[in-house]
């Protein structure tokens, strides 16, 4: 159980800095994108293109803010990569300096769960193996106490007869069993056994209920990580196809700017609209991986029986 769970730490976290890095390309993307916006308002402020140069001033003013805020946001991008880094270089028992490096772009997620997956896999997790070994001890413990109720002797002798032990026995009026040798065990001495008994029994619907309590909350696990695995994947397609909307309209409205029948604030928005869409989207193939990781841990494994 420690070991898999640590390999799904260090998976996650490997995931998560990967996704920051591809989060700060997304950021400079947008950065070079407003600074190109800036200097085309620029060149067309020097050029008197515009007629209304007051307007075109204020145009002017909003995608220089806009640079600095690219910026800014580029820089908090910066800082969650070498936070994540960090944490995978502490995972990995390294000193976290922030310097962890990896893939630049998140691994495409492995094919979906195949149909009709045996509950049996759940039989892998080291919590209900752990929780089936109480309850099976316990079982045997309970057996053992049954078993002290009786002593321990020959019924019949070498001719086929009661012993003397057990008519010793059966004339006690001590409430003791007679063993020989001077030992002897007392027999239902203040209800003692009968109460280990119980004891153990109740010990052992302790361990039963236990081991159920593990094995539904391993099938919660399940459900949630497969119904997770639909609500993201269709997340997935609807933000792409957004990215794929959005970009086309960014392309029509740099065209129609270039041309002058667009507006600044059209590009300003489109382009904001598709990078959003881009950095989201990032986000959602992340999640989908972590949920995968999920879904393994609660399986106890991969896919195959």
């Amino acid at each position: 159980a420690a070991r898999a769970s640590l390999a799904a730490g260090v998976a996650r976290a490997w995931f998560a800095m990967t996704e920051a890095a591809e989060q700060v390309g997304v950021a400079e993307l947008a950065l070079k994108a407003t600074d190109d916006t800036q200097l085309a308002l620029e060149e067309r402020f020097r050029s008197g293109q515009a007629g209304d140069q007051g307007s075109l001033g204020a145009q002017l003013r909003l995608a220089r803010s806009d640079v600095a805020a690219a910026k800014a946001a580029l820089e908090q991008r910066r800082e969650a990569l070498a936070k994540t880094s960090r944490a995978l270089e502490l995972l990995l028992g390294r000193y976290p300096e922030g310097k962890a490096t990896g893939e630049v772009k998140l691994p495409d997620l492995p094919g979906r769960p195949p149909t009709g997956l045996p509950s049996e896999l759940l039989q892998r997790r080291p919590d209900i193996l752990a929780a089936e070994r109480r309850f099976a001890a316990q079982g045997m413990r309970q057996r053992e106490a049954k078993r002290a109720v009786f002593p321990r002797l020959a019924l019949t002798g070498s001719n086929g007869t009661n012993t003397d032990a057990l008519k010793n026995l059966l004339a006690s009026d001590y409430g003791v069993w007679s063993l020989g040798a001077g030992v002897t065990q007392t027999i239902f001495t203040g209800g003692q056994v009968l109460a280990e008994i119980r004891r153990r029994g109740a010990e052992q619907n302790e361990a039963q209920a236990a081991l159920q309590k593990t094995v539904l909350q391993a099938f919660g696990e399940v459900e949630e990580a497969l119904q997770l695995e639909g609500i993201l994947g269709r997340r997935e397609d609807a933000l792409a196809e957004s990215l794929r909307l959005a970009a086309e309209a960014d392309t029509e409205a740099r065209a129609n700017y270039r041309q002058g029948i667009g507006d600044i604030l059209t590009v300003l928005a489109t382009q904001n609209r598709a990078l959003q869409a881009k950095a989201q989207l990032v986000l959602v193939r992340r999640l989908r991986l972590d949920n995968r990781i999920a879904l393994h841990l609660a399986l106890g494994g991969d896919f195959r029986v």
